[in-house]
């Protein structure tokens, strides 16, 4: 039986899912879940904090990681680029928790932003389930939240919307780093040099010779 042409195709303009955008064609989709990764993951973190925050998306942020884990945020170095007042942390004792309290986050719709600082890389089944929550709480909540994790090494999490390598770049000068897309579902691989602008964020510029790696 043949389908009318008229069912298969629309004229109705392809409009791209919302997105937060970094500059310089860096941007996130909202209501999925990403993936941080390099030395300085947890400044990406910020930026990306910092940015949401510029345009207007209020409320608490969540920043979860196991009990055991060392490394903390500092609120002297947080403050520069949100209020350090904004973050609620989430130190669950156990592994599986870290993951289940993202998700239970994300589909609330409550938080614009929400990151779990793993030390290792999640399941393909755990990546879709947190999908799932963020959209979800995009439908129902207040907000189209934004779920980020942060992984350790050069990440590789399967599943996620994007990831994205950030490594320090500082100058006697200014603080800034070098961030990479290492892949996207519908963007390809880039780079960029980043930099911190007291009174205006992170301002991204296109990098000469530094190439992405899948």
């Amino acid at each position: 039986m043949s389908v009318p042409a008229q069912t298969l195709l629309s004229r109705r303009p392809h409009r791209a899912p919302p997105a937060l955008s970094l500059g310089a064609g860096a941007a996130l989709s909202l209501a999925r879940l990403h993936e941080g990764c390099g030395g300085a993951r947890r400044s990406f973190a910020m930026v990306v904090a910092a940015r949401l925050a510029a345009e207007g998306r209020s409320g608490p942020l969540w920043w979860i990681a196991p009990a055991w884990q060392a490394d903390h945020l500092h609120a002297e170095g947080v403050a520069a680029f949100i209020g350090p007042e904004r973050l609620v942390f989430v130190r669950p004792k156990r592994a599986e928790d870290v993951l289940w309290t993202l998700e239970e986050v994300l589909r609330s719709g409550t938080t614009a932003l929400a990151v779990a600082d793993l030390p290792g890389l999640p399941g393909l089944t755990a990546v879709r389930r947190l999908h799932l929550a963020a959209e979800a709480g995009g439908e129902t909540g207040g907000q189209m939240p934004l779920g980020l994790i942060l992984t350790p090494g050069p990440g590789g999490a399967q599943g996620v919307e994007s990831r994205w390598r950030c490594e320090s770049d500082h100058t006697p000068d200014a603080a800034g780093w070098r961030l990479e897309r290492v892949r996207a579902r519908m963007d390809p691989p880039r780079s960029w040099r980043m930099s911190w602008c007291e009174g205006q964020g992170a301002v991204l510029e296109p990098a000469r010779g530094m190439a992405a790696t899948a």
